[in-house]
């Protein structure tokens, strides 16, 4: 039953999470730092010992207060991952902005409940910023940061939208000609904020993020955010498959029809 489970006490955990992560990783930013290049990928994929200590400390924290918690994570793979609770975690979201020195990254941190999103957090811990969101079920969806609730904002459509996404070197060459025509349509793109993104979304200051090439845990800590916050997030086809790492994600549900439309187009 999940009225048994203490959501708040889960809430309050996800945040010592991502005050643990945050706390291990700044003292490397904007700092000299060693950056190994991920093998097997086309486009330069940084990874840091940023990264590995961010992730270590929130393993950490788990093990030593749920360890029967799943986890799946960027830098050290799975546990259990077939657990009631899993913890989805990316230590530093935007490892590229941090090496450039950029205070763009974030630490993700979502937990998933019997394989569901719940509870997702998007933060910054050099600026400051946690978004938060929450899918409880039987409760009604909501996501706040310091100042209050998130709210994403109206748009008629995507002649008035601002459009972002992290990059496109990475996309395949049907996907990048489908995502052309969604740019072209657009009023305002902006591109390289990884994460960071999607709070702005959730904050009402961008209409549509449209992605390729996203993890789980990429993905994981935003739909509780936007969706708690009254957005809509799919694949680029409409529906919840994330295995081909396509992602759209929207404020006002007419920019999101239109963008589908367009991505099927194209």
């Amino acid at each position: 039953m999940t009225d048994t489970i203490d959501w708040t006490g889960l809430e309050k955990f996800a945040r010592r999470l991502a005050e643990a992560a945050g706390a291990a990783i700044l003292p490397h930013f904007r700092a000299p730092i060693h950056v190994d290049d991920k093998p097997g990928m086309r486009d330069f994929d940084p990874v840091t010992e940023a990264d590995r200590a961010g992730e270590a400390a929130m393993r950490a924290l788990i093990a030593a207060n749920y360890p029967d918690h799943g986890i799946i994570g960027e830098e050290y793979g799975t546990e259990r991952p077939d657990a009631e609770f899993v913890w989805v975690l990316d230590p530093i979201d935007g490892t590229r902005g941090f090496v450039a020195g950029l205070p763009t990254w974030t630490v993700l941190v979502a937990l998933h409940y019997r394989g569901q999103p719940v509870i997702g957090l998007i933060a910054q811990p050099y600026i400051g910023e946690l978004f938060a969101g929450r899918l409880i079920p039987g409760t009604p969806p909501a996501a706040h940061w310091a100042k209050g609730a998130l709210g994403v904002r109206a748009c008629p459509g995507l002649a008035q939208a601002t459009l972002t996404s992290t990059g496109t070197s990475w996309f395949s060459a049907d996907q990048l000609s489908r995502f052309q025509a969604l740019q072209d349509a657009v009023r305002l793109p902006r591109f390289g904020y990884d994460a960071y993104g999607y709070a702005m979304l959730a904050m009402g200051f961008i209409d549509v993020v449209a992605e390729c090439g996203l993890k789980a845990y990429d993905i994981a800590a935003l739909i509780p955010v936007v969706e708690g916050a009254g957005g809509r997030f799919t694949d680029w086809q409409g529906g919840r498959d994330f295995t081909r790492g396509e992602v759209l994600a929207t404020g006002d549900p007419r920019v999101h029809d239109a963008a589908l439309t367009l991505l099927a187009k194209a």
